[in-house]
This record gives structure tokens, sequence and C-alpha cells, in this order.
């Protein structure tokens, strides 16, 4: 059965203190349903991604807050899956259209994180890791600061290969109005930047943002013959890993992510070079490096050079551009909208309504949502 998106909308992401969680929400769910100009009364059931509202809100029954919000009695799902959060909803929600459960339903994710002192925020985080890792201390800087050292003495690289990611996805991030940052930098400030966990600086690090984002999503042929934008819903994929980075049997492969994407990749019958722009999980600059080569885009252990070339950015000319929006190092990561936000990215893409970061004839597109440290992993792609 064919399901199509067919409306997307996200508020600003950033240090949005003047809005609640459910106004976030509420500013999400709004928006898309005037961008898309179909009526709430046409939504059967709404996905719903969070990660944090239970633990640093002390607010776990948000479907019964979004019925009030919408003002409707219908089937709503709260799906959490750490930082792939958002990638689970969507996934969740193709199928639930999939199984004739439904025509139309509406995914939307939100998270409100900067309220709250960075200590809290962090300890919050790192319910995401397994218990032996929070119980020697360690953050997801330092899980990652590990992957990293891994990678770059593995390949013979150093940070100034990591700091490129960064570069680029600022300069993305300049072209777009609803980022946390919108500011470029350079390689020199990337590595001037305080450590956080060396190798890892605070400009190899995504922030701390508040934000929402939501997408309408339908199976109905007559809605979708209707609209002016729509973008297909190809293929969307998850798989799961070990938790613990000490059980994995590679430290720089996310096992998960290369299961879903050859799941994605067969089911579509696309290859590597049919992708025209991709939204990656690039938590932290090594991140996206390693996703790139587990993804099969690059061959594993090139990252670290390929980055240099800039060739993913936009204006490059390449056949693919990634993290357009700015990824979550520039646009922000508001957890549990970052998954539903790369999935709008997309459909505004292949939509040609990506303004100033517009990619040229794009037609494909790739999302790579990550839970943990890798833990779990959803790739999505669309088309038109």
């Amino acid at each position: 059965m064919k399901t199509s998106i067919i409306g997307y909308y996200t508020t600003r992401f950033g240090e949005i203190w003047e809005k609640s969680l459910s106004e976030l929400i509420e500013e999400a769910i709004t928006g898309a349903l005037k961008n898309t100009g179909i009526d709430k009364k046409q939504i059967d059931a709404v996905f719903f991604s969070n990660m944090l509202a239970g633990v640093l809100g002390n607010n776990l029954h948000t479907p019964s807050k979004i019925a009030e919000i919408i003002g409707l009695n219908i089937p709503i799902f709260r799906l959490e899956a750490a930082c792939a959060s958002g990638g689970i909803a969507f996934h969740l929600a193709s199928n639930y259209l999939q199984a004739r459960s439904a025509k139309t339903v509406l995914v939307v994710g939100a998270e409100k994180m900067t309220d709250y002192s960075p200590e809290e925020t962090t300890s919050a985080l790192m319910a995401a890791a397994s218990g032996e890792e929070q119980a020697a201390g360690l953050t997801f800087p330092g899980l990652y600061a590990i992957i990293a050292n891994y990678y770059l003495q593995k390949y013979g690289y150093t940070e100034e290969n990591l700091a490129y990611v960064g570069v680029k996805n600022h300069f993305h991030g300049s072209l777009n109005d609803k980022a946390h940052f919108r500011n470029i930098v350079t390689v020199n400030q990337v590595l001037k930047s305080a450590c956080i966990a060396a190798p890892l600086k605070v400009l190899d690090s995504s922030p701390i943002s508040d934000g929402a984002a939501a997408v309408i999503l339908t199976s109905d042929k007559n809605m979708i013959k209707k609209m002016k934008y729509k973008a297909d819903v190809l293929s969307t994929k998850t798989a799961s890993d070990v938790i613990s980075l000490s059980k994995r049997e590679d430290l720089d492969t996310l096992l998960a992510t290369k299961i879903a994407a050859e799941q994605a990749f067969k089911e579509t019958q696309l290859a590597r070079k049919n992708i025209n722009v991709a939204e990656l999980h690039d938590c932290f600059s090594i991140a996206e490096i390693l996703a790139m080569e587990d993804l099969g885009f690059w061959k594993k252990g090139e990252g670290g050079t390929r980055i240099k070339e800039f060739s993913t950015q936009f204006g490059s000319g390449s056949s693919l551009i990634v993290n357009t929006s700015g990824g979550l190092k520039a646009a922000g990561h508001p957890v549990g909208a970052t998954g539903i936000k790369q999935i709008g990215e997309l459909f505004l893409q292949l939509t040609g309504q990506a303004d100033k970061r517009q990619v040229k004839k794009a037609r494909y597109g790739l999302a790579h949502n990550v839970g943990g440290s890798g833990g779990t992993a959803v790739v999505t792609i669309l088309g038109i």
C-alpha cells in the first residue's frame, strides 16, 4: 500500500524558555494541519515521540494531554527509543497505515530540555545507556569519545578530521531559519572550542535544545491526489544492538545502522548513488562519519579523509548532500523531535520547499536516526 507524507511543520529549535512542552506540541500540530490544509477531524491517530518528559518533567501521560490539545478522542500513542524516538514513532505510524488500521495519521515529536540544569539533563539522557556505563560515571560525550579515539587511532586520523563535520553542518544551519545555531564556524574555531571529552570539543557536539516537529502521513488515495506537496515512504526499517560499548564486536561500526540500511535499500531496490539528500544522526562529529560508512555511502575507514573534501556540502555539486537542515549539530537536538525533523527536512527537499538550501533535482532522501550510542537505529527512505 502506498503511503505518503503530505505535510510538515517544525517549531524553531533552541532555548525556547517562553513555551512549555504542551505549547510546543500544540504549535507543531497546528502548523502541520495548516500547512497541509486538512481538518483535524481527518486525523485517525497520533504517534507522539518523547524521551525525557517523564524523567525531567514528571509527565508521562502525554497522549491524554495531546487529546486535550487537539480535542479528539482518537488513538494516541507515546513512543520512546532515546534519541531515536522520532524515527521509531514514524516507523510505527507507517506500519500502522500498512496494517490498514487508519488512513491518515499525525506523527509529532517534542522535547523540553533547557529549563533544567546541564547536570539534570545530562543525567536524564544517560538513562539511554547501560547501567554499567552509568555506574562508571560515563556520559554520552564520554561514550562517543571512546568511539572517536578508537576510530582515529585505527585509521591514523586526528581531531582535525572530525572538525570538518561541524564546519559543514554549521554552514547548512546558517541557511535554516529554524536552526538552533545559524553561525558559520571554521576548522580552527572547532579545534579551539572547549574540550568536553577528548577528542570531542563543544563544536563537535550537538546542543541541548527545545523544539517540536510534526508530519502528516496518509494512505488515502484521494487525499494524496489532491495534495500539491507529497513524498512517498519507500521504506522504513529499524534494528537494535547491545546497549553497552563493551559488548560490541567493533567500536567503529554501529551494527544497527548497517542492518536497517541493508534492509531499506533491499526493499526499495535503490542503489546508494540514487540518494540525493540525507539527514544523518550527527549527535557528535564522529557519528556522522561512522554513519556515512555504515550506511554504505563511504568505504569503512575512509570517512576521515572524505569529510575534508566537503563533497557532501550544499553547493558542492555532489550527487549527495548531507544534513541540509544543519543536522543535530547546528539545527539542534530536542531529542523527541529530531527524528521527525529529519524526515520533514527530506520532505521539504523532495517537494522543492527548502528555500535557500534547496538541493536541485532531489528525488530520493534518506533519514538516519540513532538511539543512545547505537543501541537503536532507524533508516527511512523517501522518494517522489
